[in-house]
């Protein structure tokens, strides 16, 4: 009977033999971490209106929503801060779930019908992933913001429903995706586009409405909107976003909304508080973009390799998983919180410190971030893939036996 257990020991061995190690670090209320690791990116999460706003929530309603959407979870607090989201992003209707994992999810699996051939990209993040495993449907994995290799996926499959998959930012190094492009092509070859809009809502776009709003694709009847209310909204939760037609749909069919239960209705009015200082918040996507400009500026006249981010997160190439760990310990004894990201739960295989910009930390101590990072960066360039990185199963797994690469 002891045998499963002896070989979940030998697996956590080979993770951290190959430094695949993971740890839960509980944080205390009110440390004094500069945090670069968080998703809070425009600071809202302590914001007052934001945290008044759920506290009201919290006293008329109290802890929970106590069931699911469809029995007792719904609130006139859900449905306005629906209201609000599809007013922001410029759609039809949207529909809040409890995460954004969920949302991606349902939405997936709510495009697909039979023969439905889903397009997706190589550096999607795990919940589109999952969901395109979860549909059932034939899924062709392309190159990373590969306009060509999408053209190509959808040519070979002519009469068949298709759905191209993407983020917008990219949540491992911060890019952003062509999405003008992928939409004229799924739109040539009748497909349709789903966007996780997660790590551009807030942050990128008119009145920060995201990449999708920027790209000029909001409300297109054929484009559907994911995000998380995690990120620059500070709060819990996911939506979907697009045609009413379809969010009807999700709400009589989507199995992760349907069965389970709905935020906290102080979750959703923070959020809903928190969609109100967004909007008119340009000032502080302004310095964000200023931040992450000089990041990349102060930490590649340091020698360290940095993407060129389209938001708010930047990424740093380290030599190793294992040197990736040593690095963000390095940091952390120095009071500096960074994100360490390596194989398997890269797409690339490639090991790096991600760092999640915020408004919310004072531009001092994003100095002194920058100049602990680079003092503590280790002295090899060279990325290392461990064998165990890529045979270990679970965090990232392959997408798809089908891939079309250049």
């Amino acid at each position: 009977m002891a045998d499963w257990l002896a070989a979940l020991d030998r697996r956590a061995a080979l993770r951290a033999k190959a430094g695949l190690t993971r740890t839960l670090r509980p944080r205390a209320a009110g440390d004094q971490v500069i945090d670069l690791a968080g998703n809070d990116y425009l600071g809202l999460a302590t914001h007052p209106e934001v945290v008044a706003a759920a506290g009201r929530a919290l006293a008329g309603y109290g802890l929970g929503a106590t069931g699911s959407r469809l029995v007792r979870g719904s609130t006139d607090v859900h449905h306005a801060l629906e209201d609000d989201l599809a007013d922001w992003l410029g759609v039809d209707r949207a529909l809040v779930f409890s995460s954004g994992y969920l949302a991606n999810l349902a939405a997936v699996r709510g495009l697909v019908q039979p023969r439905t051939l889903l397009v997706s990209d190589a550096h999607n993040h795990a919940s589109l992933i999952d969901g395109c495993r979860i549909s059932g449907a034939e899924t062709v994995v392309t190159a990373h913001a590969d306009v060509d290799a999408v053209a190509a996926a959808l040519a070979a499959a002519p009469g068949r429903p298709a759905v191209v998959v993407t983020e917008s930012v990219f949540s491992v190094d911060g890019d952003l995706a062509p999405l003008a492009a992928l939409h004229a092509v799924a739109r040539q070859h009748g497909a349709l586009l789903l966007v996780d809009d997660a790590h551009a809502l807030g942050v990128t776009g008119p009145a920060g409405a995201g990449a999708v709003a920027a790209a000029g694709l909001a409300g297109a009847s054929d484009v559907v909107v994911t995000a998380t209310l995690s990120k620059a909204l500070g709060g819990a939760g996911g939506v979907v976003a697009g045609p009413a037609e379809f969010v009807r749909h999700l709400v009589e069919t989507g199995r992760t909304f349907i069965f389970d239960t709905a935020p906290p209705p102080s979750v959703a009015a923070g959020v809903r508080a928190a969609v109100a200082v967004a909007r008119a918040a340009d000032d502080l996507r302004a310095e964000l973009a200023d931040r992450a400009r000089h990041a990349v500026r102060r930490l590649g006249a340091a020698g360290l390799t940095v993407s060129a981010p389209d938001g708010a997160v930047v990424s740093v190439t380290a030599p190793g998983p294992e040197a990736a760990t040593a690095w963000a310990a390095d940091c952390r004894d120095r009071g500096v919180a960074v994100g360490c990201f390596r194989p398997p739960s890269t797409p690339d295989h490639r090991s790096r410190l991600r760092l999640t910009l915020s408004a919310g930390v004072t531009r001092a101590d994003f100095e002194h971030a920058l100049e602990a990072i680079v003092e503590c960066a280790p002295q090899s360039r060279a990325e290392v893939v461990p064998v165990s990185a890529r045979s270990e199963p679970g965090l990232r797994a392959p997408q798809s036996r089908a891939e079309v690469t250049p």
